[in-house]
């Protein structure tokens, strides 16, 4: 029997386009996507279960169709995507460590990807200039995205303690751009006048989601990959990004940040929150040579040429 790949978060924009991609891979017999909620995009020959990950019923999925891969994405980067903080971190921490422990008693999966974030080094004003995957963040995250990505690794760490049978990938992804991708940073860079932190000029670090997804399918092509930065080359600062998104800065001081930002969530604009502005203020870069040696992934766009995607996107109305 060929490989059977079991994929989470398969209805949102980047799931679904894994999904069509590991179908149309001739290595792979079969894809089963699943989600909440039914995808309203194409996912090619992949076929979607409708189960919550944080339900056992998963495990029964998982040992019927014989699943030997399993491709972990239903991670929520914003609380106004997952209906509030508290479900944000519910469905990011809770459905993981439920997705493990039916893992953990199938005995058919032999290899897990998760998809994970450069969130997980923080920023802070005392980070290094690049940051290897060996390295821990200088301020841990407090709080938000950054906190259950932590978390999210530390359980994958200790399922891969007790299965030393499956080979495990963590993908550290940069921001994710282009012309699909809807994240509370590209909504930021769509405001008519974009707050940005007085004094302060953050490196920012991109990677296109065309590039993310073929990053995701070779993770699960290949063994041994442990912890991966992935990120398009270069960097670009916060105001380098107000300018190419033909948009109008508006400098403020940090401390006027946070009731700014309350406005700017209120107002359903984008989610601007503190762990964003710290993000914007301090920003982050990250060593990609694992990324080029190890997972075999030249980005085909740069950090500039994948904003600069996005940006073009916008402006035709995609």
């Amino acid at each position: 029997m060929g490989k059977v790949v079991f994929l989470t978060g398969v209805s949102r924009h980047l799931g679904g386009a894994v999904a069509r991609a590991l179908a149309a891979d001739p290595e792979v017999d079969r894809v089963i996507g699943a989600d909440l909620f039914p995808p309203p995009h194409d996912i090619g020959g992949a076929e979607f279960v409708r189960a919550d990950i944080r339900n056992p019923v998963v495990g029964k999925i998982l040992t019927r169709a014989e699943v030997d891969t399993v491709v972990h994405m239903n991670m929520l980067s914003t609380p106004v995507a997952a209906g509030g903080r508290s479900s944000q971190k519910e469905i990011n921490v809770i459905g993981t460590m439920q997705l493990l422990a039916a893992c953990q008693k199938a005995d058919s999966v032999r290899h897990m990807v998760v998809k994970s974030s450069a969130s997980v080094y923080g920023s802070s004003p005392h980070d290094p200039a690049v940051f290897t995957e060996d390295m821990n963040p200088q301020v841990a995250p407090r709080t938000g995205f950054g906190k259950d990505s932590m978390e999210v690794e530390g359980y994958v760490r200790g399922f891969g303690r007790r299965r030393p049978d499956v080979d495990v990938a963590v993908l550290r992804f940069a921001n994710i751009v282009g012309p699909g991708m809807r994240t509370s940073l590209t909504d930021y860079f769509s405001l008519p006048v974009v707050p940005t932190p007085l004094g302060y000029d953050g490196r920012l670090q991109f990677v296109h989601e065309d590039d993310a997804v073929r990053a995701l399918v070779l993770a699960t092509q290949r063994e041994g990959l442990g912890t991966v930065n992935v990120a398009g080359d270069g960097t670009l600062t916060v105001r380098q990004a107000v300018r190419l998104a033909h948009r109008a800065p508006l400098p403020l001081p940090r401390v006027a940040g946070s009731a700014v930002g309350q406005l700017v969530r209120r107002a359903g604009l984008a989610d601007f929150s503190g762990e964003q502005q710290q993000f914007l203020s301090f920003g982050r870069s990250l060593d990609t040579r694992r990324m080029r040696e190890v997972l075999g992934l030249e980005p085909r766009f740069t950090t500039r040429e994948a904003f600069v995607d996005l940006v073009d996107a916008g402006r035709r109305g995609a």
